[in-house]
């Protein structure tokens, strides 16, 4: 199994032939990354331009093979919370859409943009989610990202840190069953921080931040045991305190803007897809 990266944002900023960054290339393809993991876990990225150091155009036997080329349907399922099914902003404007957006540019088509998530869900209410929205079949890409609501409910409510770290494992092994049990198909988000928002700053803005990192370290903690990939989209969200823009208008959750960025800068470049 050899591993690729496929940096998306060649597709979404554009690129000139044997250049990327503005820095010259040797002998390298640049592709329009996409998450594309197709039946049986092969990835398919399309290859736009390629040049050797002495500028000559590629020979036959370098040209990547036309199969490499062809475009494929995926699927994909997004499981969450509020910040999943984008509270307080245009469906368009949901990240989990947004990433399919992208990838539909690339010229895949995506098929399936299935969304279980609802608005103050901790990681028990997902399941029972999950279980009643009856999942047949599975996807060509799994998300997932939960635990804020275990967080703000607290101790006093009953959701602990170490109940968290039980339930996430287990909703980490239904996404990766979700994605035909290959963990190359899954990727987890990590929470945002609200605390640095006007809801959040009328609370414990601290406290809240040292939670958060301590839900985030324990995810990642367990997506490292299974190698599922973890984004920290966590500095973006914080960088909301200085943002306006970054809130939606109820004061707490995310923006379209900061969920553009979340894929344009987070998860869209740091794709490593696997290449049979």
């Amino acid at each position: 199994m050899k591993q690729v990266l496929c940096s998306m944002n060649a597709m979404l900023l554009g690129v000139t032939a044997g250049k990327f960054g503005g820095q010259k290339v040797n002998m390298v393809t640049l592709w329009l990354g996409v998450v594309v993991l197709l039946g049986g876990g092969v990835v398919s990225c399309t290859a736009i331009a390629e040049q050797d150091v002495d500028g000559e155009e590629p020979t036959e036997e370098e040209m990547p093979p036309a199969s490499e080329n062809m475009k494929e349907t995926i699927s994909y399922l997004a499981l969450g919370d509020s910040y999943t099914i984008g509270e307080s902003v245009d469906v368009a404007d949901r990240w989990p859409v947004l990433l399919g957006d992208a990838i539909s540019a690339s010229g895949y088509t995506v098929d399936t943009v299935q969304i279980i998530a609802t608005t103050g869900w901790t990681t028990d209410e997902l399941k029972a989610g999950i279980e009643a929205a009856e999942v047949t079949g599975t996807y060509n890409l799994v998300s997932l990202l939960i635990g804020v609501n275990n967080q703000y409910r607290g101790v006093g409510r009953g959701f602990t840190l170490e109940g968290y770290k039980v339930e996430f494992e287990a909703l980490l092994q239904q996404a990766i069953g979700f994605a035909g049990d290959n963990k190359e198909r899954v990727f987890v988000v990590s929470i945002p921080d609200y605390g640095v928002t006007p809801f959040g700053q009328a609370g414990d803005p601290e406290k809240i931040a040292e939670e958060l990192d301590a839900y985030n370290a324990a995810a990642k903690a367990i997506c490292d045991q299974y190698e599922v990939v973890f984004y920290d989209i966590t500095p973006i969200s914080r960088e909301a305190g200085d943002d306006p823009e970054l809130v939606a208008s109820d004061r707490l959750h995310p923006s379209g803007k900061m969920y553009r960025r979340w894929v344009n800068e987070v998860v869209v470049p740091d794709f490593i897809l696997p290449l049979e």
